[in-house]
C-alpha cells in the first residue's frame, strides 16, 4: 500500500513538473500572458466577437482588410461585420427585434440619435472624442454627452463632368435655375445626356436630393418644428415649389427610364461618359476611378431659384456615426476596435486612402490626391463655409422613404406639384 502510494505521488509530481515546463515554453516562445485566463495562466483566454452592422457599402473591401489587420493586433478580438445597403434602418430594426442585436451599429444622429438613445452608450469619455471636428460632433451630441463616432464627413451636389462641359462651351459654371437650365441645352445640342438619374433609389430622393429645399429655409430646425407643430406646409412654400421645378428639369434632360434606374448603373452611366451631370457625392469616387480613373471632376450646388449667393453651397454633413450597443456583452471590446480604428496609423490611412473618405478628425490629414477630386472639391466649400446642413437625421422615422415615393409617383405622372407635396405633408403628420 505504502508502494502504492509513493507511486502515485510520483505521479502526481512530475505531472506538476511538466505542466510548469510547458507553460515556461510557451512564454519563451512568444505567449502572450494576456491571451491567457487566470486560473494558474495556462487557459487560453476567451475570444470575444464584436458584431458590427454598418451601411456603407463601397467600404466592404476595405473593411474586410482592416478586419484582419486589427485580429492580428488583438488576437482574442473577433470582428463579424456585416453591410447593409438601402433600406439599413429597417433592417436594423429587424436584428434588434430577432435578439440578433448588433455590438456596433450606424446611426445618423439628431432625431435617429434620439430614437435609438436608449440602445447607446455614452462615448463621451473615449479618448478620440476631442479630436472630433465641431460639424462632426454635433450630431450626436445631447446634453454634453456624445455618443457615436462620425465616420467621415461626405458632401453632395451635381458632379460633372469637366470635359463634356468645355466640349459644349460651358464657360461660366451655373448657380442658378436658369443657368442650369442652359447648361443642359448646351450639353444636350453636344450630344450628351445632361443628368444621369438614379431615381429608382429611395435615398437619392428623399434622404439627399430633397435636402436643399429644407437647407434654405431661413430657419431649417424652426421649419421642421413647424412642421410638427402644424404651422408650416409644404404646399405653399416657396423652396419646395423651386425644388419641384430642379426635379422635372433633371428629368426633362436626363436618361431614360430613370425610375427603374439603380446607383450604380446611375454611377456607371456617367463615369462611360453618357452623362455629364449626376447627383451624388464624393462617396462615387471609389466606383467612378473603378470604371474611368482619369476624368477630370467638380461638384455644383443644386440650386433652387435664381439666387446666385444662396445656391452657391453645397450639401455638407455626417452621413453615418458608429455608435455602441450600450447592452452588449462586449461592449468594452467594441470601444478598443473604433479606437484603434481612427487612431492607428493603418487605420488611418485606411480612412483617408483607402475609403477616400473626407476625415472627421483634426488628428487626419488628407490630399487631394488622398480624396479624389470630389472630395477636394466638397472639402474647400465646408473651408469656406459654404454649406448646407444635412438635415434628413431630423425627419420622422421612415419619413425620407415618403418623400421619395410621393416623388417617384410625381416622376411617372401620377402626381402633379401639389399633388406630391400634399402628400409630403400627409406623411410628416402620420410619422413625426
Amino acid at each position: 500500500m505504502k508502494r502504492l502510494m509513493f507511486l502515485l505521488t510520483s505521479v502526481l509530481t512530475l505531472s506538476l513538473v511538466l505542466s510548469a515546463c510547458g507553460g515556461g515554453n510557451k512564454a519563451a516562445n512568444g505567449g502572450n500572458a494576456g491571451d491567457e485566463a487566470s486560473q494558474g495562466g495556462n487557459a487560453p483566454a476567451e475570444i470575444k466577437t464584436v458584431k458590427i452592422l454598418q451601411l456603407k457599402t463601397e467600404i466592404v473591401e476595405g473593411l474586410n482588410e482592416l478586419k484582419v489587420e486589427f485580429e492580428k493586433e488583438h488576437p482574442n478580438i473577433k470582428l463579424e461585420i456585416q453591410t447593409v445597403g438601402g433600406d439599413y434602418g429597417t433592417f436594423l430594426k429587424t436584428k434588434f427585434a430577432s435578439g440578433e442585436e448588433p455590438d456596433i451599429f450606424t446611426n445618423g444622429g439628431f432625431k435617429d440619435m434620439e430614437t435609438w438613445l436608449d440602445r447607446m452608450e455614452d462615448l463621451s469619455d473615449q479618448p478620440w472624442v476631442n479630436d472630433l471636428l465641431p460639424l462632426a460632433k454635433e450630431p450626436m451630441t445631447l446634453d454634453g454627452k456624445v455618443y457615436g463616432m462620425a465616420m467621415n464627413l461626405e458632401g453632395f451636389g451635381f458632379i460633372y463632368n469637366k470635359d463634356l462641359f468645355e466640349q459644349a462651351g460651358i464657360t461660366e459654371l451655373p448657380k442658378t435655375y436658369s443657368q442650369l437650365e442652359e447648361a443642359a441645352q448646351k450639353l444636350e445640342a453636344s450630344g450628351v445626356t445632361p443628368f444621369s438619374n438614379g431615381y429608382q433609389e429611395w435615398w437619392i430622393i428623399g434622404n439627399q436630393g430633397i435636402n436643399p429645399a429644407f437647407a434654405q429655409q431661413p430657419d431649417p430646425d424652426a421649419f421642421i418644428k413647424g412642421l410638427n407643430e402644424g404651422t408650416e406646409s409644404f404646399t405653399d412654400n416657396a423652396k419646395f415649389q423651386e425644388w419641384v421645378k430642379l426635379i422635372d428639369l433633371t428629368v426633362k434632360y436626363g436618361n431614360k427610364n430613370s425610375l427603374t434606374t439603380d446607383y450604380n448603373t446611375q454611377v456607371a452611366e456617367f463615369a462611360n461618359g453618357k452623362a455629364a451631370m449626376m447627383q451624388q457625392g464624393n462617396w462615387a469616387q471609389l466606383q467612378i476611378d473603378q470604371i474611368n480613373p482619369d476624368l477630370n471632376l467638380g461638384v455644383l450646388p443644386m440650386p433652387l431659384g435664381e439666387d446666385a449667393e444662396l445656391n452657391d453651397k453645397l450639401n455638407v454633413g455626417v452621413p453615418a456615426n458608429l455608435v455602441v450597443n450600450k447592452n452588449s456583452p462586449v461592449k468594452e471590446e467594441a470601444k478598443i476596435f473604433l479606437n484603434w480604428y481612427v487612431t492607428s496609423d493603418i487605420g488611418k490611412e485606411y480612412i483617408v486612402k483607402k475609403f477616400k473618405f473626407i476625415p472627421a478628425f483634426s488628428t487626419m490629414e488628407a490630399t487631394v490626391e488622398d480624396m479624389g477630386d470630389i472630395g477636394a472639391e466638397v472639402w474647400n466649400y465646408a473651408q469656406a463655409g459654404k454649406v448646407n446642413t444635412l438635415n434628413a437625421p431630423k425627419f420622422p422615422d421612415g419619413l425620407a422613404h415618403e418623400f421619395a415615393s410621393a416623388t417617384q409617383a410625381h416622376i411617372a405622372g401620377k402626381y402633379d406639384m401639389n399633388q406630391m407635396l400634399d402628400e409630403f405633408k400627409v406623411g410628416w403628420d402620420t410619422l413625426k
